[in-house]
């Protein structure tokens, strides 16, 4: 499959969001963004063609890593088309081995979701539901190892968090989960905002307030951030929407894998 065609099937997943969004539909970011939870591990742009292709998956795969798990692709399922880059290897003319692997390009590939095998149970992974459980405390811990001062108080004007550059204060007493969901808001502007006056204040929360949403969500927690309303993101800028999308995938990505999130 060609690099065009890889392109254009990017290009009508975007351009369909855009214009649900347009419609006012903006349930439809919400449920794109909880698809980014079940696959951080895959590009805004792979989520966003897995969510218009099956909104319902859960765990994908192609078919021969799915034979690997011990199931099989049942006869006539269609697959979830994706993009995927086509990686080679250098060979030394002398050693005859791989020097180093180059993307030349990207292809159409095809998984399939879960319900659409059938064979060996998977093995299940522990799902946490009202409890952050360990995460909560890995997370102060890579706050603290990038050099950011976490407070606690009692008073901060009506807000549960703040961030300041290089200090986050949170309010004392919160729920394991709200700390947790507050926590990533304000390490998020700490990473992503400060210095970076260009987006505007309600961009900036919003984007936050996604990230916050991907990583709970990934991890089992049901929060409070479900009810942002995150078509606000897009304001008729199809531009600026995808870079937000891009910035939230990327920055929730590395959060699950610093946290040591597996899922």
């Amino acid at each position: 499959m060609t690099n065009e065609r890889t392109h254009q099937l990017a290009e009508e997943a975007m351009a369909r969001l855009a214009e649900l969004l347009e419609q006012g539909h903006s349930a439809a970011l919400t449920a794109y963004l909880a698809t980014m939870a079940r696959f951080h591990r895959y590009s805004f742009g792979n989520a966003l063609l897995i969510y218009f292709q099956r909104p319902d998956a859960t765990q994908v795969a192609g078919f021969h890593a799915w034979r690997r798990l011990g199931r099989m692709v049942r006869r006539g399922e269609k697959g979830i088309a994706i993009v995927a880059p086509c990686v080679y290897g250098r060979k030394d003319d002398e050693t005859a081995e791989d020097k180093a692997r180059q993307v030349r390009g990207f292809k159409v590939a095809h998984v399939f979701d879960l319900s659409q095998t059938d064979g060996e149970d998977l093995p299940e992974f522990a799902q946490v539901r009202g409890d952050p459980g360990a995460y909560l405390p890995r997370l102060r811990e890579l706050v603290q190892a990038q050099g950011i001062v976490l407070e606690y108080t009692t008073n901060l004007h009506g807000a549960d968090g703040a961030s300041s550059g290089g200090r986050i204060q949170l309010l004392s007493g919160l729920a394991p989960a709200d700390e947790f969901g507050v926590l990533v808001h304000e390490l998020a502007h700490e990473q992503l905002h400060h210095g970076h006056e260009a987006k505007s204040r309600r961009t900036v929360e919003l984007e936050a307030e996604a990230i916050a949403y991907v990583v709970t969500q990934a991890i089992g927690l049901d929060t409070n951030t479900a009810a942002s309303d995150y078509i606000q993101l897009y304001h008729g800028n199809r531009e600026a929407l995808e870079a937000s999308l891009a910035t939230i995938q990327r920055t929730a990505s590395a959060l699950l894998t610093d946290l040591g999130f597996s899922g």
